[in-house]
């Protein structure tokens, strides 16, 4: 252990480390090192690697802090060195940062501290050297209240309460009178550190420590305990990010935007984030350092002239205001600018990708702090992609690559009807930070709403004063977030992008009563539980509920689709019931129905009458009279599915469910049908009794049922091969593809195929004409995957209905998982729900195993998948992996599933 290198020094355009090193050194620390290569200004330090943090959780503490002593004091000098300060000096005191960096990025969900080295003499030393004590004693009133939080766990007591830092600062401003923390005194500053203390002291029983290394030490500690936060393991979770890649630690040497007017700190990015527009953006504060910015505290001024007429546009704010009081950074410190706009252009052409930076000017000077492939939106994702690729910064296997297949969902939301928008009644403007359509009930804290989520299956409108990392869960409960405070920049703006959330925030006409839970705004009073909507794309908060329409996915979306199809090697199909979904899947892109679930349109309309006649008939022939009711309805159905498809495969399952779904099952319902039938009650409960089975899912259903009641499968092949020729006739191509569902024998697949073809036969016969048609099966039973090479000796295509394969191989019911899931994922017995991820070791070995086993057979077997899991991006990938043919998936996941699925073909796995 002790010979392994766990500490990479940077510094004075040199690194130990570089870019390609973001596993060992996290995205941060590769980043830092790879700008320091190419001649970007980077304060010196060092990244402790991500395996001291897998150390950690498997030595503890104590054993880290021996291992790393040594690298770590020999980094310090080597800051020291280009420097000329000490650290822990009396006279020339070095301070530093320390921050997370895990190799994928992680906004706001770990834990930085600043000013780090700061104490009763080094405030001192720093006053008399800057000649500034107010910048030293504010430095130090920082570090004390982040050193607090992050390591000392000075939190809010309760969610009503805010973070008792924050009160004290009110308090001192309230007792000074003024509003701005910027209009401290030096007295003031050194009041509050010593309150600060206090109240640290009262908390945590201990006082705040002084010596610079056991500050270090313990913020070192504090950085690889936030990897396993709550926030963070939520974070993780949410974008698939494992555990076990833990995270870095960098230590750079402070450099202050907190020394006054000449002294600034920002956040920017090469490409806007939220619409992908290709402009230079972002947010700045004089004075200030760069939590300031995040933390939405306050309110930050634009970079540019341009955005900053377009911000002061949006908050009807005049260009002479503007010039006066909120000035661009490009007009108030030019040169600075002119330099930091350079880099920009230069990491974004350097990466190759939107990038988003972390600066801070220290009187007059520009250091850059990080530089990371920017968050952005999904419409962003798609536009900058596209944009790059016009402009030749990269080529069209790079665009479709750059474009995740989750984050296309966030295109597919509806945004707010144009009509019902004009008449919607404005109650404030904030800052469009994430674009799309929210609107239901207003909640104040976080688990509230979680809480209506799970009560009511309603998203609400979480409305803070500004949020924190502690109100992620929430955040992804709401369908929208709204703020008092912060700019395009803060935590609420970053993560709403990030998770495709819609987002106003700095609507500083906001005022939020959470003890009252109430919002008083512009003449109106919004109490918790009124709705109001959101526009995220202008930044209007409107009272009640506004109405939605589809998106539209034209432009460039459409070009990304054509790419990925141009890559694909799996095709994608849709799962398609009507001629409704079969059109929108259709405009998607499906290349087929994949899917049609017959029993789904015995539910419409009249239609359940006849199903539940035939269900009540005495025998055959009863049974035949109420399937001659339904053969034309069956017939017109599929005449629409296959004109919608112009020619592309529809495969049609043959009624699946068992005959008591049809059927109700309580006395009040069964009394009204006994009536509307005309027959006494007493049959219908009786008949109810006989078809009721203990284990239904693995009962009297799919081809059993066909093959128990053959004039069931009679009248769906008479109806399918019907309609297709009735659409050939209208000049219109099918084809045809007829699916027995739930075999787990060849020899029930041989009974239904020969009822299907017999009855073909009659059809063709009946017309002097013929079409093409296949058979195949539903592979959702195990035996059926074993015994594949039997099956397809009959089947001439496998479609794999992994929802019941999945249930059958694990032996967990779908419906009833929610009771234990939580905590075998938090055990880690289950890494993911099978029911979202396909299982690749368990239900992907037996799909795997029936692909090779029945092509042994059938050399040219067709297989595909059908169940949720084929819009899933991961589970695409492995069908690709294992020599699918085609995935099937909900119209609106078929553009999720067709990049997936060119992702896949391209990353060549």
């Amino acid at each position: 252990m002790a010979d392994v290198k766990r500490v990479y020094t940077f510094g004075n355009k040199a690194a130990e480390g570089n870019g390609k090193m973001r596993e060992l050194l996290g995205g941060k620390g590769a980043n830092l090192a790879e700008m320091n290569l190419i001649g970007i200004p980077v304060p010196p330090g060092f990244t402790i690697t991500t395996e001291v943090c897998t150390e950690y959780y498997a030595h503890g503490k104590d054993k880290v802090i021996e291992l790393l002593r040594p690298e770590v004091e020999r980094a310090v000098k080597h800051i020291e060195q280009l420097t000329n300060m000490r650290f822990g000096d009396k006279t020339m005191p070095l301070l530093v940062s320390v921050r997370s960096g895990a190799r994928a990025s992680m906004p706001g969900m770990m834990d930085t501290i600043l000013n780090l080295g700061m104490n009763d003499v080094a405030v001192e030393a720093v006053a008399k050297r800057t000649g500034n004590p107010r910048f030293a004693w504010d430095s130090y009133r920082r570090f004390v209240q982040m050193y607090g939080d992050v390591v000392l766990g000075m939190k809010p007591q309760t969610k009503e309460d805010h973070d008792p830092f924050e009160v004290l600062i009110e308090e001192q401003k309230a007792k000074r009178g003024v509003k701005q923390d910027t209009e401290l005194t030096t007295d003031d500053l050194k009041e509050l550190v010593a309150a600060f203390k206090a109240a640290v002291k009262k908390q945590t029983g201990e006082d705040f420590p002084a010596d610079p290394w056991d500050q270090l030490w313990g913020a070192v500690c504090a950085v690889f305990g936030s990897w396993m936060n709550e926030r963070a393991i939520l974070y993780r979770k949410l974008n698939n990010i494992p555990a076990e890649w833990g995270t870095a630690v960098s230590v750079q040497a402070m450099v202050f935007g907190n020394m006054g007017e000449n002294s600034a700190t920002g956040v920017a990015f090469s490409r806007d984030a939220a619409t992908g527009e290709n402009i230079f953006n972002g947010e700045y504060l004089i004075n200030a350092q760069g939590e300031d910015v995040v933390a939405g505290i306050r309110t930050p001024q634009q970079i540019t002239v341009e955005g900053s007429k377009r911000w002061a546009k949006a908050q009807n704010i005049s260009e002479e205001e503007r010039r006066a009081k909120y000035p661009s950074l490009e007009e108030v410190m030019p040169a600075v600018y002119k330099e930091l706009d350079e880099i920009q252009h230069h990491l974004e052409k350097y990466f190759t990708d939107m990038q988003d930076i972390e600066f801070t000017i220290q009187d007059g000077k520009l250091w850059m702090l990080q530089c990371r492939n920017g968050k952005r939106t999904g419409a962003a994702m798609v536009k900058i992609a596209m944009d790059m690729l016009r402009e030749g910064l990269i080529d069209e296997k790079t665009a479709v690559l750059r474009c995740e297949p989750a984050k296309l969902d966030e295109l597919l939301h509806p945004v707010f009807d144009k009509t019902a928008i004009k008449h919607a009644e404005v109650i404030v403007k904030g800052l469009p930070a994430s674009p799309g359509a929210a609107t239901g009930p207003v909640v104040f804290f976080a688990d509230d709403a979680e809480k209506v989520l799970a009560k009511t299956g309603q998203k609400a409108v979480l409305v803070r004063i500004e949020t924190s990392p502690e109100d992620l869960k929430g955040m992804l409960d709401a369908a929208g977030i709204l703020t008092a405070r912060g700019g395009m920049t803060s935590h609420a703006a970053v993560v709403a992008r990030g998770m495709g959330k819609c987002c106003v925030s700095g609507a500083g006409e906001l005022k939020i009563d959470y003890k009252a839970r109430t919002i008083e705004v512009n003449g109106y009073t919004i109490k918790e539980g009124d709705w109001i909507s959101l526009n995220g794309s202008t930044g209007e908060v409107y009272l009640g509920q506004v109405a939605t329409r589809d998106a539209d996915l034209s432009g460039d979306f459409g070009k990304l689709m054509e790419l990925a199809g141009k890559y694909s090697v799996l095709k994608v199909r849709a799962n398609a019931d009507s001629p409704k979904d079969a059109e929108q899947a259709f405009a998607f892109g499906a290349e087929g129905i994949g899917l049609c679930r017959t029993e789904h349109m015995f539910f419409e309309g009249d239609r359940i009458k006849a199903v539940r006649e035939m269900i009540l008939a005495d025998d055959e022939a009863g049974r035949r009279v109420a399937l001659a009711k339904l053969l034309p309805i069956q017939r017109g159905d599929f005449e629409g599915l296959f004109k919608v498809m112009k020619g592309y495969p529809v495969t049609v399952r043959l009624l699946d469910p068992p005959l008591h779904e049809f059927v109700p099952h309580f006395e009040k319902e069964q009394r009204e049908l006994a009536k509307e039938m005309g027959v006494p009650f007493e049959k219908i409960a009786a008949k109810v009794e006989e078809l009721s089975e203990v284990n239904p899912m693995l009962g009297h259903r799919g081809c059993r049922l066909g093959n128990t009641y053959p004039e069931i499968t009679e009248m769906q092949t008479r109806a399918i091969i019907e309609a297709a020729m009735n659409v050939r006739a209208a000049g219109i191509p099918g084809h045809v593809e007829i699916m027995g569902p739930l075999v787990g024998n060849h020899k029930e697949l041989r009974y239904q195929k020969n009822i299907i073809d017999r009855t073909a036969d009659e059809v063709f016969a009946e017309r002097n004409d013929k079409i093409d048609y296949m058979v195949g099966t539903m592979i959702e039973v195990p035996r059926a995957a074993v015994t594949a090479n039997q099956i397809a000796e009959v089947a001439e295509f496998f479609s794999f209905g992994t929802n019941d394969l999945t249930q059958m191989t694990l032996g967990f019911s779908r419906d009833d998982i929610a009771k234990f899931l939580p905590v075998y994922l938090e055990k880690g017995i289950l890494k993911n729900d099978p029911f979202q991820i396909l299982d690749r070791n368990g239900v992907g070995q037996l799909v795997r195993e029936a692909v090779l086993k029945g092509r042994s057979t059938r050399l040219q077997l067709k297989c595909g998948i059908c169940g949720e899991h084929g819009g899933e991006p991961s589970s695409v990938e492995f069908c690709h992996y294992a020599g699918l043919n085609y995935v099937s998936c909900s119209p609106f996941r078929v553009p999720i599933a067709r990049r997936a699925a060119a992702h896949a073909a391209l990353t060549g796995k």
